[in-house]
């Protein structure tokens, strides 16, 4: 129903009687032929830009498709102004998961074997809210192992240091340290500047000189 016809009760009187019932007066004959033609160039751009749209879409666009077991991303972005998992707006997550496809629907919709938190939504999802799962659970962390203050921030802890390395920074010498992180993968280190070390980990930088003496 038009915008027009919900508040007043009646369609939107034009010069062609659109929608009028019983004996219709049309107007003079100019008007008529005019506001067909106005309607014929806005139907002509419509479709145009429609057109033009398509054509900016599918240089980006690809094909997805999924295999029945495997696991999948599922987009919550789009449900506003609902409380998910007791956080609201910005705190909300744009992907939960990872969920199994159990099943393929048509061509470009999956079921999914969702839990039991989620037994009120419908399992069955268009290919456009999923994404691939890519994460590997040998390198996932608990949360529960992560210990949050009042703020839900934490403060990251270093676990030891691999390497030792001279660089130039700023047209000077700088002694670096490769260092491993507590909540991090294994392949995933950082380098750390001998004067952070001494200030923030005194202990760790001890610990490494220490050992690199001994031998």
């Amino acid at each position: 129903m038009p915008p027009y016809e919900i508040l007043y009760g009646r369609r939107c009187r034009t010069p062609i009687c659109w929608g009028e019932v019983g004996q219709q007066e049309l107007g003079g004959t100019d008007v008529v032929l005019e506001t067909t033609q106005k309607i014929d160039e806005i139907r002509e751009r419509l479709k145009a830009a429609q057109d033009r749209q398509k054509s900016y879409a599918d240089i980006r666009r690809r094909p997805i498709e999924f295999m029945v077991g495997d696991r999948v991303m599922l987009k919550v972005s789009l449900w506003k102004g609902l409380l998910r998992f007791h956080k609201r707006e910005k705190l909300s997550p744009r992907f939960i998961g990872p969920f199994w496809i159990i099943a393929r629907i048509g061509k470009v919709a999956y079921q999914l074997e969702l839990p039991k938190a989620l037994s009120r939504i419908h399992n069955t999802f268009h290919v456009s809210q999923l994404r691939k799962c890519l994460v590997d659970d040998a390198t996932c962390v608990p949360l529960n192992e992560i210990e949050l203050d009042k703020k839900l921030t934490y403060v990251e802890e270093p676990v030891a240091i691999v390497e030792e390395e001279l660089r130039r920074i700023n047209n000077k010498t700088v002694r670096t340290f490769k260092v491993q992180w507590k909540h991090h993968k294994n392949s995933e280190y950082t380098w750390e500047t001998e004067h952070d070390m001494l200030v923030y980990y005194p202990s760790l930088h001890m610990a490494w000189i220490t050992g690199r003496d001994r031998f």
